[in-house]
């Protein structure tokens, strides 16, 4: 009897690892929405520089995209990162730094559930048809139990990720790219169902997949790489090696997934009926993601798909130790707790 009421529930790491990506987002919303509102500062600007798109002469088709009346000569609203979170700031408050953070609240607990909920299941199954021992760590497998579990997030979150996106984007103050005006989480989806019927929920989810396999599949193998390496180099097992180990995994998710990221911004920001900062109508810009990227690449060059860098990183790094670290707090709370009271039924 004992030992079923100790038994750790199945669903105690999802839920585990979700309230520690909630925590997590608090403290990294404010650089999401900055880095929301860079990466479509400025879209596919820049563009004076090609020739116009000729029937049956291969040129390309460059939509007319108008700048922000905010835009200065550059054709962008914002000079950087501390640029723009000084702007948000300072016209729209803490309301406006921390837009969207009840979506992003309801996004974790699904994506993470799904995600690193996955995870070992996944890792382990792989190994075992590859008739390997199901615990055993290989770099082959978690690479795959990662992006495998990450894509089944990214699909079950689109909704709320998208309605996050656009809801972080708005601004009664400085625009920048299409303007969605949502009261709420719920009204976002009810307002896109509504005008953009129920497939509307899935705009952007191929971009989403894409983003999220690519930072799943090197989050948690890096932060497991750098516990080992940091751990071989003498650094002991207390805070220090999470904290290192985070920031470690952090780096190397926004190197990879960056240009995805961008790429999902603006596919989620677009929709048939959405109006551009300067006030008129946008409607859709890209076809799909591959159309998305190489729009970007060849208006706004290289640069144009790391927009929001900075931002992205001062969000994932910070995202990653707070997330990793505290589920590693909390899962030692955990086994702590089933001691005390594996102790106290042995008493």
């Amino acid at each position: 009897m004992a030992t079923q009421q100790l038994a750790t529930p199945p669903t105690l790491p999802a839920v585990q690892l979700s309230t520690a990506a909630c925590i997590a987002v608090t403290v990294s919303n404010p650089m999401e929405v900055t880095k929301t509102r860079l990466q479509l500062d400025g879209e596919l600007q820049g563009k004076v520089h090609l020739k116009p798109a000729v029937a049956g002469a291969g040129g390309v088709a460059i939509p007319d995209v108008h700048a922000s009346s905010k835009a200065g000569p550059n054709g962008k609203v914002y000079n950087g990162t501390f640029d723009c979170f000084r702007k948000t700031w300072k016209s729209e408050g803490l309301g406006g730094v921390q837009r969207g953070l009840g979506a992003a609240y309801a996004y974790q607990f699904v994506l993470n559930g799904s995600r690193l909920g996955f995870y070992e299941p996944f890792r382990n199954t792989l190994n075992s048809l590859a008739g390997n021992d199901p615990t055993t760590v290989r770099a082959w497998s978690s690479v795959a139990a990662g992006a495998s579990s990450g894509v089944v997030g990214a699909v079950l979150g689109n909704p709320l990720f998208l309605v996050k996106a656009r809801m972080q984007a708005y601004s009664p103050f400085n625009p920048v790219g299409a303007q969605h005006h949502y009261t709420s989480a719920l009204h976002g989806l009810v307002d896109i169902v509504r005008k953009e019927g129920p497939r509307g929920l899935a705009r952007g989810v191929d971009a989403a997949m894409l983003r999220t396999a690519m930072g799943s599949s090197v989050q948690l193998p890096a932060y497991n790489l750098g516990k080992t390496t940091f751990a071989s180099w003498g650094v002991g097992d207390h805070a220090g090696l999470y904290l290192l180990s985070s920031i470690f995994s952090g780096l190397c998710v926004c190197t990879v997934m960056q240009p995805a990221d961008t790429v999902l911004t603006r596919m989620y920001n677009q929709s048939p009926n959405s109006i551009g900062p300067d006030g008129k109508p946008r409607g859709l810009l890209y076809k799909n993601p591959v159309h998305c990227l190489f729009l970007t690449w060849k208006t706004e060059g290289f640069f144009g798909l790391y927009r929001g860098t900075l931002s992205h990183l001062l969000r994932i790094a910070p995202h990653t130790v707070v997330t990793l670290v505290a589920n590693e707090f909390i899962s030692r709370q955990w086994t702590q707790y089933k001691r005390r009271k594996a102790t106290a039924a042995l008493g």
